[in-house]
């Protein structure tokens, strides 16, 4: 008795233990984010105090001293523009790749996942290096050009001189970064399934793709989302990749017009010229401002994602009680 007593005892320590060693990770990392935005906010604050909310609505970008004007709409719309066809090509890809891989013998489908993972660990100034040396001349005079010839007198997208270093090209290679992320998540999500399920599908006469579709999605469709989300997270805050390739235009300029249109991220004009920025005047604090508009475009993407997969469990559960 003296013993179980005992055990009690420690193990509720034990619970007290943890419990305060995860609220204060949490707050740890609560404090952390609320630093992040305190201190971009207080170094920005010149800028939104100059501008006020036109600083998120303008297209200017003059860092001339005596003819300053900052806008961030340039960059926040090729920011999403590129992030949006990474993942219209990216995502559709990588479920593929999880399907195959899942479904495949485990000879075939155990290296060939292996190589996928291990796109993960090239470092994306590599891509970058590669899609400008490499990929660039190809997708120029093989995809590009073809379309222009084809589509450009017609449909605006393509209209423009393709040449190479435009959003087109940053968001292709940015679709082959997302790829190892999006993949590997789907592919574990896809295994999760319950073997039954997906043997009843077969036993009723479904194909392969049917069985996916009618017994793997719905079942998986949640973690799928979740799957995607980590691929936008990745693909909104890629920097050295897409600045070595999107063209680094500035101004009403980098406005996405056309995907043959050399454009600029909120990410590409950071590292583009933090360096160069002079502490004195707004282009420093401009700069700084971008970042935080960049910061609340992530989180808002996060809490979406949050809310998104919330409702689909809960429809899910609610289905699964009736």
């Amino acid at each position: 008795m003296k013993k179980s007593t005992h055990t009690i005892k420690m193990g509720s320590k034990s619970d007290k233990i943890f419990k305060m060693g995860a609220a204060i990770a949490g707050t740890f990392v609560l404090a952390i984010i609320a630093l992040m935005v305190f201190q971009l906010v207080f170094e920005s604050y010149p800028v939104w105090e100059e501008h006020g909310l036109g600083f998120i609505t303008g297209t200017d970008w003059n860092a001339v001293e005596g003819r300053e004007s900052f806008g961030a709409l340039p960059y926040v719309l090729g920011t999403l523009v590129t992030a949006g066809l990474a993942m219209l090509i990216g995502v559709p890809l990588s479920i593929g790749i999880a399907m195959f891989v899942s479904d495949a013998p485990a000879k075939i489908g155990g290296p060939l996942g292996f190589l996928v993972e291990l796109l993960a660990a090239v470092p994306s100034v590599i891509y970058g290096l590669w899609g400008l040396y490499i990929f660039k001349e190809y997708f120029r005079d093989f995809v590009e050009k073809p379309l222009h010839a084809a589509f450009g007198d017609t449909i605006f997208l393509f209209s423009g001189t393709p040449f190479g270093l435009d959003i087109f090209t940053a968001s292709v290679i940015l679709a082959i970064m997302i790829i190892p992320t999006v993949s590997a998540v789907a592919r574990e999500i896809m295994r999760a399934v319950p073997q039954q399920q997906k043997e009843a599908a077969y036993m009723l006469g479904a194909t392969r793709w049917e069985m996916f579709r009618l017994a793997v999605f719905p079942y998986a469709k949640t973690g799928l989302i979740g799957a995607s989300i980590l691929g936008l997270g990745r693909a909104v805050g890629e920097t050295m990749a897409v600045t070595m390739l999107i063209g680094n235009a500035t101004g009403a300029s980098a406005i996405p017009s056309s995907l043959f249109k050399p454009s600029q991220t909120m990410s590409s004009i950071i590292a583009n010229e933090f360096v160069e920025a002079s502490p004195v005047g707004l282009h420093l604090p401009a700069l700084i401002g971008v970042a935080l508009i960049l910061l609340g475009i992530a989180i808002c993407i996060n809490i979406v994602a949050h809310i998104l997969v919330t409702r689909m469990l809960k429809v899910k559960e609610g289905a699964i009680n009736n």
